[in-house]
C-alpha cells in the first residue's frame, strides 16, 4: 500500500498548483491546504473563514478559494454562520 501522503500519488491535489480553487457548500468549513492535497510539502493547515463572502484567501501561501454558486442562504453555508 503506498503512503498515504506520497508524492507518488495521481489522486492527491498538489498544494499551491493553482492560485485559486473552486469549492462547494460541502467543503465547509474550508482549510488550507485542503483535505486531498499532499500535505508533506505544505504549510500548516489553516481554516478560511469563506463562508461569510463566499471567497477568501489562505495567509500562507495565497491561493485563493470561491464557493461556486454562492448563496449565503443556502442551509449548509448559514449553519457555518451561527456555529461561529
Amino acid at each position: 500500500m503506498p503512503d498515504p501522503q506520497s508524492h507518488d500519488r495521481d489522486d492527491l491535489i498538489k498544494p499551491n498548483s493553482e492560485n485559486r480553487y473552486e469549492v462547494t457548500a460541502e467543503d465547509l468549513p474550508l482549510s488550507c491546504p485542503m483535505p486531498g492535497m499532499y500535505l508533506w510539502n505544505s504549510h500548516p493547515r489553516v481554516y478560511i473563514p469563506i463562508h461569510k463572502t463566499g471567497q477568501g484567501k489562505c495567509i500562507y501561501c495565497g491561493a485563493e478559494f470561491f464557493i461556486r454558486d454562492f448563496d449565503p442562504n443556502d442551509p449548509a453555508i448559514a449553519d457555518h454562520h451561527r456555529r461561529e
